[in-house]
């Protein structure tokens, strides 16, 4: 799969800045994930319509963020209910909020390649059956497996924190 573009870019900045290219977010994501240093804020809404957050190890790859949870898990169970959802990330001079929804992914050929991009970043993720298994995960996770989930963006709002400034939102 490749990276998709936006369909429809909104500027939303009220100071005169032009609206901000994709490429920023994008390269953004790209670079800033996986790392200890970035967290990734998943929102859900549970059956009884409650909302619930939770930071997730997010990774991107080709135009959607991976991530991973206990099967017991509450967002895990929140999303099998319903997959739509938000992200939410600081990154390097831009503050980015996701809408979306989630998937768990189950074929061995997506799971081999984001174990393999988690292990570059120093999670030594392995593929069990449909899940992944490792020494260790952050100490929220629940014991493993972990399921991987694919959100797909469909719209990005960003903020930009940093020079050039601007707040835009892509459509997808």
């Amino acid at each position: 799969m490749s990276e998709r573009e936006p369909t429809q870019v909104t500027n939303l900045d009220r100071y005169g800045f032009p609206a901000l290219p994709w490429t920023r977010p994008r390269d953004a994501l790209a670079t800033g994930s996986p790392s200890p240093n970035v967290t990734f804020f998943l929102g859900t809404v549970g059956p009884d319509g409650r909302p619930y957050a939770a930071g997730v190890g997010g990774l991107w790859q080709d135009g959607d963020l991976y991530f991973t949870s206990g099967p017991g898990m509450r967002k895990a169970r929140n999303l099998a209910a319903d997959p739509t959802c938000t992200i939410s990330v600081r990154l390097q001079g831009i503050d980015l909020v996701l809408e979306g929804s989630a998937a768990r992914v189950t074929d061995r050929s997506t799971l081999e390649l984001i174990a393999g991009k988690y292990r570059e970043a120093g999670w030594p993720a392995e593929v069990a059956g449909d899940a992944f298994t490792a020494p260790f995960s952050a100490p929220s996770a629940g014991p493993p497996p972990w399921s991987l989930y694919r959100f797909s963006p469909r719209v990005v709002t960003g903020v930009a924190t940093a020079e050039p400034y601007g707040a835009t939102r892509w459509t997808f």
